[in-house]
Order: C-alpha cells, then structure tokens, then sequence
C-alpha cells in the first residue's frame, strides 16, 4: 500500500510539473507580446502578471517539496529500518573520509595489483593538503594507513573529518587502480537531505555504500559460547576431556 501511495504520488508530481512547464511557457509567450504592442504613452499594469508570476513559483516550489517528501517516505521505508539494524555491527563501506579523534584517524586502501610508487594525501574539509605520506609497502591487496594528525609542519590538525587520497602508479608510470573503505563498528543511523547515513569510527557514510557486514569478534564469540560448542570458548582454549 505504501508503494503504491508513492508511486501514485511520483506520477501526480510528474503530471504537475509538466502542466506547469506547458503553462508558464504559455504566460511568458503572451506577456512578451503584450509588452511588444503596449501603448507606450499608456502602458499596461504589470501588477497582474507580478502576482502570476508568483503564483507560478509558489506552485513550482511545491512540486519540489513534493519530491524532497517522496525522497523521505521511501527512505524512512527501507533505508533508515535497514540502517539502524546495522548498528553494533562491523561493517566495510567504500568511503574515502574518517573523523581524525585523539590524534587518530585510519583509513584502509586496496591496490588491485603491486605497486612501485604509492603516494597517501590527507586533505582537510577545503581539499587542502594537510600531510602527505609514501608508504614502503605497495603490494596488491589491502593496507591500513593510520595518521597520528601531524601536518606537515609537525603540528596537530584539528579534529573533524579528513579524506584520504591515493595516487599509485606501476613501474611503468601506469595508474594503479586503488579502492579506499571505512572499516569500523556502525554507531549511528541519521537521515540527511534524503540520504540515509551511517557513522562509523565518527565518520558519515551513505549506508549503501557497505562492501561487507558481520558480527563483531566479541559478539561471535559470545554467541558460540552460548550454544555450548566445547570448541569455541571465551579464552579461546579448547577443553581438556578431563574437564568435559
């Protein structure tokens, strides 16, 4: 019912901004030639067509309130409801930003083959350059790079959410494709502009950007316990069949 409720109204909104497209076509065409025959010594009144004009944006801001609200309902519908039920889990999402926190921030890039020159770009909120490392370690596959918050001059960035930035190349000076992700606990949902968010490590993310979910270490171990597999304990040791 709610799907159809949306729909219907999408259809209602379409129909809505094509009449009005078709109607102030119509208005600009016959203002235009009234205003190239007027009288001048007795011009017309320009009130009437001012209030049109009006009534007009008024309709057109409508429409566009219209499809921000069909935005919300079908996100409130299946995006948020599906978000919320990933927080507390470990999720893997393609981001480039993380949130710099007590002088950590962490980002995990993957080279989809080796590497000869590897560069790491920390830029601020304004895509400035805050620090600029090359790592040893270009081998394809997945690397953690964590910055302490030191500039480049030494001093410690404020904190607030940085983005990382990686230019590599092969020995042959061709691109080597890389993909950066946010790894990290969801621990948070929140609806922005009609984007469903989730935080992770104090980053926002677009939750449909998520690679990978799964159970936290503790919580799957928790749980293996609880189901009373002699194999999966809580310190990990397996039971002697004296003990068992």
């Amino acid at each position: 019912m709610a799907v159809d409720a949306v729909n219907s109204a999408t259809a209602a909104s379409a129909t809505g901004r094509t009449r009005l497209a078709e109607n102030f076509d119509t208005f600009l065409n016959l203002l235009t030639t009234q205003l190239k025959n007027q009288d001048p010594l007795s011009p017309m009144d320009s009130t009437q067509f001012t209030q049109q004009l009006v009534q007009m944006t008024g309709v057109e801001q409508q429409l566009l309130t219209n499809d921000l609200l069909e935005k919300l309902v079908t996100n409130t519908g299946s995006g948020v409801s599906t978000a919320v039920s990933l927080i507390g889990k470990e999720v893997r999402a393609e981001a480039d930003v993380a949130a710099l926190k007590n002088k950590k921030a962490e980002w995990t890039y993957a080279l989809d083959r080796d590497a000869t020159d590897v560069k790491l770009e920390v830029l601020d909120e304004k895509g400035r350059v805050v620090r600029s490392v090359a790592p040893t370690d270009n081998k394809a596959g997945d690397h953690t790079f964590t910055w302490d918050g030191k500039n480049a001059a030494g001093s410690d960035s404020a904190e607030g959410t940085y983005t990382l930035r990686v230019t590599a190349k092969d020995s042959q000076g061709s691109t080597v494709t890389s993909t950066i992700y946010a790894d990290g606990l969801v621990t948070g949902v929140e609806q922005s502009d009609g984007s469903t968010l989730i935080t992770i490590k104090g980053a926002q993310v677009p939750w449909d950007k998520i690679v990978r979910i799964r159970q936290p270490a503790e919580a799957a171990t928790q749980t293996a316990a609880t189901t009373g597999d002699p194999t999966n304990t809580t310190d990990g040791k397996t039971p002697s069949p004296a003990a068992a």
